[in-house]
């Protein structure tokens, strides 16, 4: 082949499929063949590499951005540069975690099948290997569901029988920089995996977490190998690595990789099958189109077995499918806009523990509550917007009333029907009448005190123009009455602010009550959870004592004594275990969290409101004390 072609790719229906057209080419090839893939996540030059496996510059597309370049799985197929009559199959996977992938579960099926294809894995990864590195090779730790069907944890030890299949491991490190060395003493490549990999003594929490993929890795790749990049992997990218300002660095770059390439070369064996049968393109082709209907298909219960990678799909889809109940039923209320605070309240509460009845039928294993966390602040934040839009087109129809209302006096207006003798009594006659019937049609519109003050102070201008050319009204009636009309503008201006920590206070209201309904079902969930705990704790135990029993028939006394010590380790673990009391922290600190955002918002308004009476004040103190009686 003289470039690369999609391998496997996803269809139309949202599901993998494989390319005939690349079927039809391995068809043809009846040679062994050595197949190296390669994975790990995105945008961390893992084409690069292949193509310097194929003895390439360019092949398998670059890409110079954030976004994935490699989708689905791509092939490409050249003669093997150090064995004869074996065809080398080079497999360049689509990165993993790319944000643009909808389908949590495509790097899942992405990474199984690259490990069921190939004969050697490499995983590329930056920087070193530490914890987080190795956690982000999160796969690994499912594939003993993903790829070993209807297996479960009464079974013997089978991590014999996946070395007979499973490919060789090489952990290539990008951007390496640290000096390999252990405690002061000069280290391999190898020996600093190994030291990577090595497990921690105990039994807490954390250290099974950091000692379950170490595990895995361990048992599934016990023929695993190192190799370290010195130089950044930025390099890569160039149009031209003779544009390099140091020739030398140009150079020592390329050795690096030729020497990686003969590493791979070297430590790469033919494709073979469990029972040892040699894999040849044709086969491989078989093989690939077998695997990737099986998972289309579902028939492989690996993914829903696999707990750590399911309870993030799935706490991620509860959450979106939270969201969406909630939305779907905001946008059915939305047609009705504007509506009062009250009803906009009432349906937010319904939906909002509608919503998380929803996410908890679907959530699992959400422990510290972060999910649970994510759905209620999304929650709020629609909940805003939604409160934002109707008071948008509670403003809207306010503005409409007074436009209506007001059109006669605009009329007037124009005509100069108020610029004579006692023609300020009669616009402020107009205007009182106006505001009295607004009062009557908008009173229950969120927005009603807000346009009103809107309009009284717009209608100042106005009224300035008509007092001042009243020649009824001595000039000092004309102050009286200018102080009288700011008063009222005040009022106005106080009264629509009381408006709005009235609603703000509703608000909080429906916020409390949404909260504590949130509360009483996380609480039936976390009671559900730690029931079936206990059984599954008691299922555990009695498992162990019939174990116990069986050995010491069959005279084991030495596993026997062994097992009573983890029966006892058992029992110490399960008694400490204190599930209820971190459930009822995440009680407490959400509790917590949504009083200080309450107290906070509270704190904001009154702040709001001290500063409008000391307007209020000023005021009143810089009017004439023979003024001050009217305010």
């Amino acid at each position: 082949m003289d470039k690369p072609v999609c391998f496997i790719d996803t269809g139309s229906d949202g599901k993998l499929r494989v390319q005939q057209s690349a079927l039809q080419m391995l068809q043809q090839i009846q040679q062994p063949v050595v197949v190296v893939a390669v994975v790990g996540l995105y945008r961390t030059g893992k084409s690069y590499l292949m193509n310097r496996l194929a003895g390439k510059q360019s092949g398998f597309a670059l890409g110079s951005t954030i976004e994935s370049k490699t989708k689905g799985i791509w092939m490409w197929c050249v003669s093997h540069p150090t064995k004869a009559g074996t065809t080398l199959v080079l497999l360049d996977t689509e990165g993993l975690g790319d944000v643009d992938r909808g389908d949590p579960k495509h790097d899942t099926n992405i990474f199984s099948l690259a490990v069921l294809l190939s004969s050697t894995l490499v995983y590329n990864s930056r920087g070193t290997i530490d914890n987080k590195a190795v956690m982000d090779l999160q796969y690994v730790t499912e594939l003993s569901d993903c790829i070993k069907v209807k297996s479960s944890d009464e079974d013997a030890d089978d991590s014999s029988e996946f070395v007979k299949f499973f490919p060789s491991f090489i952990w290539a490190v990008r951007d390496f920089t640290l000096e390999l060395k252990i405690d002061g003493k000069d280290v391999t490549e190898d020996e600093y995996l190994e030291f990577a990999l090595k497990l921690k003594h105990g039994t807490t929490r954390s250290v099974i977490e950091y000692n379950f993929p170490r595990e895995c890795i361990q048992k599934f790749f016990p023929s695993r190998k190192c190799f370290t990049f010195p130089f950044p992997t930025a390099l890569e990218n160039m149009s031209s690595l003779e544009s390099l300002n140091s020739a030398d660095i140009s150079s020592e770059f390329l050795k690096v990789t030729d020497h990686f390439c003969q590493f791979v070369f070297h430590d790469s064996c033919v494709k073979r099958l469990k029972d040892g049968h040699t894999v040849t393109g044709r086969v491989l082709g078989h093989l690939a189109k077998t695997y990737v209907d099986t998972i289309s298909s579902g028939a492989v219960p690996c993914l829903e077995n696999a707990v750590i990678a399911m309870a993030t799909i799935e706490n991620e889809a509860a959450v979106k499918e939270g969201l969406q109940v909630y939305q779907s039923g905001m946008e059915k209320l939305k047609d009705s806009f504007p509506l009062e605070l009250k009803n906009v309240s009432s349906e937010h509460q319904h939906l909002s523990s509608t919503a998380t009845q929803a996410f908890m039928k679907r959530s699992f294993r959400d422990t510290d509550g972060k999910y649970l966390k994510s759905l209620q602040e999304n929650i709020i934040k629609l909940f805003d917007e939604y409160l934002c839009q109707n008071e948008q087109a509670s403003k809207k129809r306010c503005e409409e009333i007074l436009s209506s209302l007001s059109a006669p006096m605009m009329k007037k207006l124009k005509q100069g029907f108020y610029t004579k003798p006692g023609g300020y009594d009669l616009f402020c006659k107009d205007l009182e009448d106006i505001e009295k019937k607004y009062n009557s049609q908008a009173n229950k519109e969120v927005k009603a005190e807000e346009v009103l003050e809107e309009f009284l102070k717009q209608k100042s201008v106005d009224s300035e123009a008509i007092l001042q050319a009243d020649k009824k009204l001595s000039e000092k009636e004309k102050k009286i009455k200018k102080e009288k009309e700011k008063a009222a503008i005040l009022e106005q201006e106080i009264k629509a602010r009381d408006e709005k920590q009235r609603q703000l206070e509703e608000k909080m209201e429906a916020e409390k009550q949404s909260n504590e309904e949130r509360m009483r079902q996380m609480k039936e969930k976390m009671d559900e959870e730690m029931r079936l705990q206990r059984e599954e704790a008691e299922r555990v135990m009695d498992r162990k004592l019939r174990e116990q029993a069986d050995l010491l028939e069959r005279s084991f006394k030495e596993k026997a004594d062994r097992m009573s010590q983890e029966i006892e380790e058992f029992k110490r673990q399960n008694a400490e275990s204190n599930r209820a009391g971190e459930f009822a922290a995440i009680l407490e600190n959400s509790k917590r969290r949504h009083e200080e955002e309450m107290a906070m918002m509270m704190q904001q308004r009154r702040e709001q409101m001290m500063g409008m009476q000391q307007r209020a004040i000023q005021q009143i103190i810089l009017r004439p004390s023979d003024e001050c009686c009217i305010s």
